[in-house]
C-alpha cells in the first residue's frame, strides 16, 4: 500500500510471474488506472506491477476476521512499515488500527470502534465471492 490521495494496492512480482499479473489485473481492471508495465529496479531484479486505487482490493487480498475482529495480514512487512501503515489508514480513511500479534509476526488489526467505518469503505467493491472476509454481523 503507498500513500497518495487514497491507499492502493500494488500487485508487483517478477518478470517470470507476468502471466499472474495479467490475470490479477485482468479481474482488478475497473479499480486500475493503468495496464501493467514492465520495471527494472535495483540490481538485476525485474519486475512486472500493476496498482489499484482501492483499499478493498488489499483487504480481499490479504484481510482476514475472527469472529468479529477484522485484520489485514501484513506480518511480511517490518514494524515500521506496518506503523506507516496504520497511519496511513488513521490518516485517509480516518480508521483506527493496532499491531496484532499472531504466533510469532504482527499483523494489523482493525479497531473495534473502526470496524464498522472499514467494512463502509470496502464492502460495495469487494467481490461477492470474498465477501466471506467481512464479519458476517458486522455485514452491512
Amino acid at each position: 500500500m503507498r500513500k497518495k490521495l487514497n491507499a492502493y494496492l500494488e500487485i508487483n512480482h517478477s518478470f517470470a510471474q507476468k502471466v499472474l499479473v495479467d490475470w490479477l489485473f485482468s479481474k482488478f481492471r475497473n479499480l486500475v488506472l493503468t495496464k501493467p508495465k514492465w520495471r527494472k529496479g535495483n540490481g538485476k531484479r525485474e519486475a512486472y506491477r500493476f496498482a489499484t486505487q482501492s483499499l478493498s482490493v488489499w483487504f480481499m487480498d490479504d484481510g482476514s476476521k475472527s469472529h468479529s475482529s477484522v485484520y489485514i495480514n501484513t506480518q511480511q512487512f517490518s514494524t515500521n512499515e506496518q506503523i506507516y501503515l496504520i497511519d496511513l489508514l488513521k490518516s485517509q480513511f480516518n480508521i483506527d488500527s493496532t499491531l496484532n500479534k499472531d504466533k510469532e509476526y504482527f499483523r494489523i488489526r482493525i479497531r473495534t470502534g473502526s470496524i464498522q467505518k472499514f467494512i463502509k469503505s470496502v464492502e460495495r467493491f469487494v467481490l461477492p465471492e470474498l465477501k466471506y472476509k467481512l464479519p458476517f454481523v458486522m455485514t452491512l
